[in-house]
């Protein structure tokens, strides 16, 4: 009897080893080509990935897009040659520790070093006296927010805001509800090294496809796009340490939200209600009380947590409407 259970110890201890170290997925056509499209940037001796794209002749607009978590700027695709004929520029990047950027551990994840990366994208650029438009999307919004509260107060290396338009993301703590899998990898303290290597196909595809409405899901192709981005350079394994991007979120809700609700900057909020992670109507009202200068256009009922991806024309007909408004 002891020396079956050798056998089997002997067996599964490499099998666990193997799953635990599995390589990450060949990356698509579709996504190598977003990538071959776009250029690095050294941030802090990491590699920040961007894209940059002329677009528009006649027009000296820029819009900067700042994607969510645990996603990339990929999830900029479906609208970005609708972007391009509007504005001369068209910005995006993938945060630190997102996409094809370098994901570093252990490493102390910030939405003030993730303002930081974009400023110093903006200054690589070469473009730090043009007026910027912000294009954000969950975490994203977050890291618009401390860009704001920074253009507010004319903090040194300050992104020049022409105007701000937020989408489906986690504003007000009191209204987000994230979900079990982000509670757990965030609060697991000890535990989060096994957890993330646990994090597969499988159970990423479910989470993600659980905010996406039931009309609207991804792809198997997309799902496999997403997974990929996050797979690259061993994203699942700083997945704990991002998240405690929501404990920031609370933290620092008067400095961001007070700049939310005090600026002059052209507000703008594009929503798709059947989002679980700030659900309707208790963010939409919440956010019509607090900031009334804001207009808001609501998508379509069936549309939940990644409008842009889910109905992209009515997100993009959405935010023309706001950028030619002023």
């Amino acid at each position: 009897m002891r020396e079956w259970w050798i056998q089997v110890g002997l067996l599964t201890v490499p099998l666990i080893a193997v799953y635990l170290h599995i390589p990450p997925p060949h990356i698509s056509p579709t996504l190598n080509s977003w990538k071959t499209a776009g250029a690095f940037f050294t941030f802090k001796g990491n590699h920040i990935f961007y894209r940059d794209s002329l677009g528009a002749v006649g027009s000296s607009d820029v819009v900067i897009l700042l994607h969510g978590f645990p996603t990339s700027s990929y999830d900029w695709y479906k609208i970005w040659d609708g972007l391009n004929q509007r504005f001369n520029r068209v910005i995006a990047l993938d945060f630190l520790g997102f996409g094809f950027s370098d994901k570093p551990r252990p490493h102390r994840y910030s939405i003030f070093e993730q303002a930081n990366i974009v400023e110093a994208l903006i200054a690589h650029l070469s473009l730090r006296d043009q007026k910027t438009n912000i294009l954000s999307h969950d975490y994203g919004d977050t890291v618009a927010l401390e860009l704001l509260y920074r253009c507010e107060h004319n903090k040194t290396g300050h992104l020049m805001i022409n105007s701000l338009c937020l989408s489906n993301g986690g504003i007000f703590p009191e209204t987000h509800y994230p979900r079990f899998l982000q509670k757990l990898l965030k609060d697991s303290g000890v535990l989060a090294p096994i957890l993330t290597r646990l994090i597969n196909f499988v159970v990423f595809s479910k989470g993600i496809g659980a905010v996406f409405g039931p009309y609207t899901q991804p792809t198997d192709g997309e799902f496999w796009d997403m997974w990929t981005g996050v797979r690259v350079n061993d994203g699942h394994l700083v997945m704990d340490s991002i998240l405690q991007y929501i404990n920031q979120r609370l933290k620092h809700r008067d400095r961001w939200v007070g700049a939310l609700t005090t600026t002059t900057v052209p507000l703008h909020l594009i929503y798709g209600p059947l989002d679980p992670v700030n659900p309707h109507p208790q963010f939409i009202t919440l956010y019509q009380k607090l900031v009334q200068r804001s207009t808001v256009s609501v998508l379509d009922d069936h549309i939940s947590h990644y409008p842009q991806l889910e109905d992209p024309t009515g997100f993009m007909n959405a935010y023309l409407s706001f950028i030619n408004s002023f």
